[in-house]
């Protein structure tokens, strides 16, 4: 049994879709960064970077308790104990990693950054806002390169793709015309379809923002909650 302590946001969408994939008992507990309930001490007992998700795996290495944080060495973790989504042969192995790497590396600081400056930010920075849309205009062209070339980011799809797609369900937002991208438009397409990824995005789906952020939100977000030392 998995406790899975988790929000909906794109990193944590990729543990949902991950656990419904590899068919893993979990419960799922969710933690409302809004409210700041990521920086409560049991929570930082699992997660000191208070950033979800995290998760304890009751059956862990030796039988023991196994506390993670980082949700890409997570799909690493899943990967290696359930066998599925992570090659064996070494160089298939990295090159799966390799695409993990660009996500976490990549996808998620430049995808974030562009969210904050040009949603978020409470004075509007030209320069800023220009900087992360033509990064994350670039990085779209990376992975439609990329997959003119195989069907999946590594050949097979893989925790790489569990971990990239999620950060770009927001390509309305991020001003993609899907007719200049149509190899990630067909990718997007094919992962979206996955019955376990429809399942994944249900997992508190309910907690899902409809609204602009409080002041309260904010500041656990951006503000003086987020910077405290604990």
């Amino acid at each position: 049994m998995i406790d899975l302590y988790s929000w909906p946001t794109p990193n944590g969408i990729k543990l949902h879709i991950m656990l419904e994939e590899t068919g893993l008992e979990y419960t799922v507990h969710p933690v409302n960064i809004g409210k700041g309930e990521q920086f409560e001490p049991g929570f930082l007992k699992i997660s000191p970077n208070n950033k979800i998700p995290a998760m304890v795996d009751h059956d862990g290495p030796g039988g023991a308790d196994y506390p993670m944080f980082e949700s890409g060495a997570m799909l690493m973790y899943l990967a290696e104990k359930t066998g599925k989504f992570m090659p064996k042969d070494m160089a298939d192995r990295y090159l799966v990693v390799q695409w993990l790497m660009f996500q976490m590396g990549h996808i998620g600081p430049m995808f974030g950054q562009f969210n904050h400056f040009a949603t978020y930010a409470p004075e509007k920075i030209p320069y800023a806002i220009e900087r992360y849309t033509n990064e994350v205009k670039r990085l779209y062209g990376v992975l439609d390169k990329r997959l003119a070339q195989a069907e999946f980011l590594a050949g097979a799809y893989s925790i790489a793709d569990i971990a990239i797609w999620p950060w770009t369900r927001g390509h309305d937002r991020h001003g993609i015309d899907l007719a200049e991208f149509a190899n990630f438009k067909r990718w997007f397409d094919a992962i979206d379809a996955r019955p376990a990824v429809q399942k994944g995005l249900e997992v508190l789906s309910e907690f899902r923002r409809t609204a602009p952020p409080d002041k309260e939100t904010l500041n656990n977000y951006f503000g003086s909650a987020q910077y405290a030392r604990r």
